[in-house]
């Protein structure tokens, strides 16, 4: 009996509000430090999570070009061009077939498409097996230095 009640209690104290406020990022604002954990915890951060997808490389004709990020193309620079991610995170590009990686920084966008597309530099290209393939399938990445979630819990610590 008492551990019935305890389950319910834990069910209506926790989940019917997190639930309840998290399908609505308007409210997170409203959040308790504890609430938004729950919820961070239960969706995830997408923009941290692996992406599969397809990866193509910067023709020679935008070279000097300027990027996104205001910087013009370099084709011997470890940088790459992804429709959503911020600009400046720093990915990792696995080729799925032979396992070949290559770290590259987020300076320029592209299109938005169905799938995930990353252009990369010629040099990060050939370093993971590309140049000359034209598009290959890969994982792409994002190198954090602190987990979003990590982060939150240390801030309610102090």
């Amino acid at each position: 009996m008492i551990l019935r009640f305890l389950a319910v209690m834990v069910f209506l104290v926790l989940l019917v509000p997190v639930a309840a406020l998290a399908s609505r990022s308007a409210e997170r604002e409203e959040l308790t430090d504890a609430q938004l954990l729950e919820v961070l915890a239960q969706e995830g951060d997408n923009r941290h999570d692996p992406q599969l997808g397809v990866a193509t490389y910067y023709a020679s004709r935008f070279i000097g070009r300027r990027t996104s990020s205001g910087r013009p193309y370099h084709p011997d620079k470890y940088t790459a061009a992804h429709a959503v991610l911020p600009l400046g995170t720093a990915v990792t590009v696995e080729n799925l077939k032979t396992g070949q990686k290559v770290a590259v920084t987020i300076n320029d966008r592209c299109r938005k498409r169905s799938f995930q597309l990353i252009d990369l530099s010629r040099i990060a290209a050939q370093e993971i097996g590309l140049w000359g393939k034209g598009a290959i399938k890969v994982r792409i990445i994002p190198i954090t230095k602190k987990e979003p979630l990590q982060e939150l819990l240390a801030a309610t610590k102090e």
